[in-house]
């Protein structure tokens, strides 16, 4: 008895020490209440324009009659890959992968979403919208692979250790919000901005070097509104102060994240702004609501005003339990291990460490189990990457898709949106991905042996797939599928004001030739 009691000592010291840390301050500074159901409403709304906008292209892209067939590819990783294919693609399309069941998937997404808006049950829905998510991010292949995806299945992983627990839990009655997992969600948006502002330093690209990158990026960012054409005119000392104040934004203002509460809102104000600026000259989707849910964590609840922080717990209500802070913790440290790992890897301690260490059984074990590790988290996301514009493109090509009946005159097919007509001016996509258009960006920066899709693509405009169609804006033959199918490849310009003022044109354009050759529903069979 006796020998047993200094480890009930210890265990007795570690869980009041959690329950410090985990616990709500006496101080309104130390507590964030309001800045949890702020955060969760706004993932919320996230989800939901997340859910509606994938299955609104799910059939065109995914569908079994889309691009890229979802069924055809786990048919093909199933006859190549092993019972390891559940966790290293991770869906629950394993299932059933018919065109219901993804549009079903897509639906209860956003019902789901719904409820987490109205704070029902938040715990178990968000895991349902993650796994709902992860499920259709597998399913999607090349549509889904994109940085704010999978920022929104970390974000959301997070967020269901974050959440309060209950069936419908009533702010006024809620525990304290997790210290730990709030760090984690805070050294995530450390992460997600700092790291887009070292990249373009890193990779030493001569217009972010020459703070030269913004006289290219309105024009040649993937889906510019109209907006982007005004900030394209505006003179060169102007876009190089932009870029300087860019990487104050990117590289120090992330900073303030862990420091005190005033330099805490600093940061909230900057990076916020930061997002406002992004969102006010270019689409992306939902990734600016979702950065700006994160900073909402930057806030404490003496910020809000008086009347409102009178719907909140008093001080120094109860913590979690002890098991619920241990799984937090244990979460918290294995998250932390992975995120660093990497970084651990680049420096190649093991390389110039003892032969004796590097070659102990010990030491070996512990690569092959983190490299395990690191790979079942990339497969469910929940650790990843990010760094956005490393490198600045200065010159737009413009893929244009054009049929024929005979090979000789050849008709247009108008995207949605993406840069088209010269004429029609560009327009803003509020919270909606269109992932076909973002494709085609990405396709116009290569070949098209590159992009193994555009076959998928091609294919279901020689058929005349209803699916493929409904993507497009405009289909030059709606009467019958075209015998002949090739891709155009433009060199686009915004216009200057003179040129716009004449012609009413937003872009000019000069034809650089073929980027897909000349082929027919013969050639594709």
């Amino acid at each position: 008895m006796p020998a047993a009691m200094p480890a009930f000592a210890i265990f007795t010291t570690v869980r009041d020490h959690l329950r410090q840390l985990e616990g709500e301050g006496a101080n309104e500074s130390a507590r964030f209440y309001l800045a949890r159901w702020l955060f969760l409403r706004l993932l919320g709304v996230v989800y939901l324009s997340a859910f509606l906008s994938f299955g609104s292209q799910v059939q065109g892209l995914v569908g079994s009659q889309g691009i890229l067939p979802a069924a055809r590819y786990l048919e093909e990783v199933k006859s190549v890959i092993g019972p390891e294919r559940y966790y290293l693609l991770p869906t629950l399309c394993w299932i059933d992968c018919s065109d219901v069941f993804l549009n079903r998937l897509c639906l209860a997404g956003a019902a789901l979403a719904i409820l987490l808006i109205a704070g029902a049950a938040p715990v178990p829905v968000l895991f349902l919208l993650w796994a709902c998510y992860l499920s259709l991010s597998v399913a999607g292949q090349s549509f889904m692979r994109y940085q704010w995806d999978a920022l929104l299945l970390e974000t959301g992983l997070l967020a269901i250790f974050f959440a309060p627990g209950g069936l419908w839990p009533r702010l006024s009655q809620e525990r304290p919000p997790s210290r730990v997992v709030r760090w984690l969600l805070w050294f995530l948006l450390l992460r997600l901005v700092f790291m887009s502002g070292l990249v373009k330093l890193a990779t030493g690209d001569p217009t972010w070097r020459h703070l030269t990158a913004l006289q290219y990026h309105y024009e040649t960012q993937p889906l510019p509104p109209w907006t982007s054409w005004y900030m394209h005119q505006l003179p060169a000392w102007f876009q190089k102060l932009s870029v300087m104040v860019t990487f104050v934004l990117e590289l120090l203002v992330p900073l303030l994240i862990f420091l005190p509460r005033r330099c805490r809102h600093v940061g909230f104000v900057g990076l916020v702004g930061l997002q406002l600026l992004i969102a006010a000259t270019g689409n992306y989707g939902f990734f600016n609501l979702l950065t700006v849910a994160l900073c909402m964590l930057l806030l404490d609840d003496a910020v809000f005003p008086a009347r409102v922080r009178a719907w909140l717990p008093k001080a120094g209500g109860s913590a979690s339990g002890s098991l619920i802070m241990g799984a937090r913790w244990a979460f918290a440290v294995g998250i932390a291990l992975l995120t660093v790992a990497p970084f651990l890897k680049k420096l190649q301690l093991l390389e110039h460490s003892p032969r004796w260490l590097s070659d102990s059984v010990i030491v070996r074990n512990l690569q092959r189990g983190l490299s395990r590790a690191e790979q079942v988290a990339t497969s469910f996301s929940a650790v990843n990457s990010y760094g956005l514009f490393a490198v600045m493109t200065t010159r737009r090509h413009e893929i244009v898709i054009e049929g024929s009946d005979d090979g000789k005159s050849w008709l247009a097919y108008e995207f949605k949106w993406k840069p088209g007509d010269v004429r029609r001016r560009p327009e803003f996509v509020p919270l909606h991905m269109p992932r076909l258009d973002w494709q085609m960006w990405f396709a116009a920066l290569g070949d098209y042996r590159q992009n193994p899709w555009l076959g998928g693509l091609v294919h279901g405009l020689l058929k005349g797939s209803p699916e493929v169609l409904a993507l497009l804006e405009h289909n030059p033959f709606p009467d019958h599928p075209p015998h002949f199918l090739r891709a155009v490849v433009y060199d686009y310009h915004f216009t200057t004001p003179a040129e716009r003022s004449g012609t009413g044109a937003w872009w000019k354009r000069e034809r650089l030739g073929l980027y897909y050759p000349v082929v027919s529903l013969k050639d594709r069979q």
